[in-house]
């Protein structure tokens, strides 16, 4: 414990620094958690869709979402997302309604959209579709 001191104090700096790192993950973490948009696994997902009739919504290009896309998903462009045109998905409103995009790092930003225009039960897919694919489960072009 000493030389933990010891060394806190010499290396100031780098000490300064490792915390900065531990908070931030601490708070991301805490964030995460506390978020109403959830990240669900691909098995989650397919619970979701299936016991309570979720809707997946794929916010990938239209080429990529043409290439193939999982069953019964539904396409929501950039252009709908940028101009917050959801009518497309009004009739779904109380439905949970799952976001994918292609490797799960955009489909937050439409999540968010998503729940500020008052949609209840958003998640988004842990990984996007490239989980779902290294999962093996069925795409459909």
């Amino acid at each position: 414990m000493d030389q933990l001191i010891t060394f806190a104090m010499s290396q100031s700096l780098l000490s300064t620094i490792w915390l900065f790192i531990v908070l931030m993950i601490i708070v991301m973490t805490i964030r995460i958690q506390m978020s109403p948009i959830k990240q669900l696994s691909t098995q989650q997902m397919t619970f979701l869709v299936n016991r309570e009739s979720g809707v997946v919504v794929d916010s990938r290009s239209e080429k990529d979402f043409k290439a193939g896309h999982i069953v019964d998903a539904l396409h929501l462009g950039n252009d709908k997302v940028s101009k917050n045109d959801f009518s497309s998905l009004e009739k779904h409103k109380d439905n949970p309604i799952i976001i994918v995009c292609s490797a799960g790092m955009s489909a937050g930003k439409v999540a968010s959209q998503l729940t500020k225009a008052g949609f209840t039960r958003v998640s988004l897919l842990k990984g996007g579709m490239s989980a779902w694919l290294s999962a093996g489960l069925p795409v459909t072009k």
